[in-house]
């Protein structure tokens, strides 16, 4: 009795201590389950973050990146466009003192003598130089680097065939054409040339004849000068008997 006693108190000893060790188990899994899960779910969100925070930096350094390169595009055109303005204030200022240096010497025309004067034809409504006209031009510029402050007062003139308007431009034409001649070969600056288109209005001959009509056809020029140094240097051939060219 005892002993059957003594061997069912054993096994419900036994299993008390496995019902025990079973729940304890059942009960450290239900605690740990929610944690783990907790923590696998912080780690995703963790990951997502750094995701997040390296997508985020990669588009700030882009933007950094694209706001430098107009940045630096700016301010090339800045300074092309600063380049631009002081190459145009210097061409400005160039104008300009040519502008008052030709405005000086019309106003002082009075006190310019000339030198040595031609007149150069062209055919009719013709604004070419001529060979006859180019050897005129050459016998005048042959003077131009021994005369001291110059300059060259160029007369256009046209017959009185055509509209005025078109006169005044033909004659023009004639004397952008001596103009052109005379800086190419001789280098005449502009600022030393003194230029009148005056169209049919100062006729040599009458425009009655077609001989007189040809003799209008023409184009003046003087070559001057305010220094009395060249004025008696022209003077002396003609003095001596020799005729001016």
């Amino acid at each position: 009795m005892n002993r059957k006693l003594l061997a069912l108190t054993g096994a419900l000893s036994l299993s008390m201590v496995f019902s025990a060790g079973c729940s304890t188990k059942n009960y450290v899994r239900n605690q740990t389950t929610p944690l783990v899960d907790k923590t696998n779910e912080l780690d995703d969100l963790t990951a997502k973050n750094t995701r997040d925070i390296r997508d985020t930096d990669a588009r700030a350094q882009k933007g950094i990146q694209g706001a430098q390169a107009k940045a630096a595009e700016a301010d090339q055109k800045a300074l092309a466009a600063g380049k631009s303005a002081d190459e145009a204030q210097g061409v400005a200022n160039h104008a300009t003192t040519r502008v008052t240096s030709l405005a000086n010497t019309v106003a002082n025309l009075d006190n310019y003598r000339p030198v040595v004067e031609t007149t150069v034809h062209f055919g009719f409504d013709k604004a070419d130089l001529t060979a006859k006209a180019k050897q005129a031009l050459d016998e005048l510029g042959q003077d131009i680097p021994n005369t001291k402050h110059y300059i060259i007062v160029v007369d256009g003139n046209t017959d009185s065939t055509g509209p005025a308007d078109y006169n005044y431009q033909l004659s023009q034409r004639r004397s952008s054409a001596v103009i052109q001649y005379l800086a190419q070969k001789y280098d005449v600056p502009a600022h030393k040339i003194y230029v009148i288109g005056l169209g049919k209005d100062k006729p040599a001959a009458s425009n009655a004849s077609s001989a007189g009509r040809a003799k209008n056809r023409r184009v003046d020029i003087r070559l001057m000068t305010n220094t009395l140094e060249n004025q008696t240097a022209s003077n002396t051939p003609a003095d001596s008997g020799t005729q001016p060219r």
